[in-house]
């Protein structure tokens, strides 16, 4: 069977998918998908040097076909904040997984102050960080010829359901969303099928997700329990971030002109 590595943080992890009281998320529907043996080494909070440090040795050890970096998310949202170090970290993480033979799976993400909603002054900063990311991650593409998702330029990206009620982590139709789109990706490639055990055919994820999304009284019960407790963490470990780049933002201006819905578009 086909070995997939998934590396990643909290969105790889299956955060935002539950099922059956465990997260799921894309990288299992893809692997289904596929028949391919999954090994995710994704953890939530990660950025990019935990890739490097503590996740690539693992999924080198199982010598995948295919693998998957996902990562950024949380690299713009904490500090410091370097993009040149960033692209170090992500460029050796994709190198190394290429060189050993695997196709890797790679991305674009859309801003967090759009999915968030965000006022300007602090989307802004929030945007250009993400800019930076991208654009380290557009060149690593095409320089190793990974399969690159453009999640930040897919307008179903920004479309609420795509979203859970933390506005972080992708809803199920969220992951399935990034489950299909990867598979179309491969798909395109002309890779599928030899990812296939032999006599079986492609069978792309299903978009539809198959529970029910939460009601409006469970998201609110998630609002008032876990998730007060997530406000509290981003409220002392963000927000006073944010306020400095809103700060900086004000004094120093913008040198960086970024799309309008990339800085203020809002899930739909």
């Amino acid at each position: 069977m086909t070995v997939f590595a998934a590396l990643g943080d909290s969105t790889t992890a299956g955060y935002g998918d539950r099922v059956k009281g465990k997260w799921r998320g894309w990288a299992p529907i893809f692997a289904q998908a596929l028949g391919l043996r999954l090994h995710n080494f994704s953890t939530s909070g990660a950025r990019v040097h935990d890739l490097e440090r503590d996740q690539l040795p693992k999924a080198l050890a199982v010598a995948p076909t295919v693998a998957a970096v996902v990562i950024g998310t949380n690299d713009t949202l904490r500090d410091p904040f370097d993009a040149t170090r960033f692209a170090g970290h992500l460029e050796r993480t994709v190198g190394t997984l290429r060189e050993s033979g695997a196709e890797v799976l790679t991305i674009r993400l859309p801003a967090p102050g759009a999915i968030f909603g965000l006022p300007g002054p602090l989307a802004r900063p929030l945007a250009r960080r993400m800019a930076e990311i991208n654009e380290a991650a557009d060149r690593i593409a095409v320089q190793y010829d990974t399969v690159h998702f453009d999640a930040a330029g897919h307008p179903d990206s920004y479309q609420r359901d795509m979203w859970s009620v933390d506005r972080l982590h992708p809803s199920e139709r969220g992951h399935r969303f990034l489950a299909c789109s990867f598979f179309d990706l491969l798909d395109e490639r002309g890779v599928v099928k030899s990812l296939l055990a032999d006599g079986l055919d492609p069978q792309r994820p299903s978009p539809e997700p198959s529970s029910r999304p939460p009601s409006k009284l469970a998201q609110g019960l998630w609002l008032s329990t876990a998730g007060t407790h997530w406000v509290i963490r981003r409220s002392t470990d963000l927000l006073p971030g944010l306020a400095r780049l809103a700060w900086s933002e004000w004094r120093h201006g913008s040198p960086l002109e970024l799309d309008s819905v990339a800085v203020s578009g809002k899930v739909a």
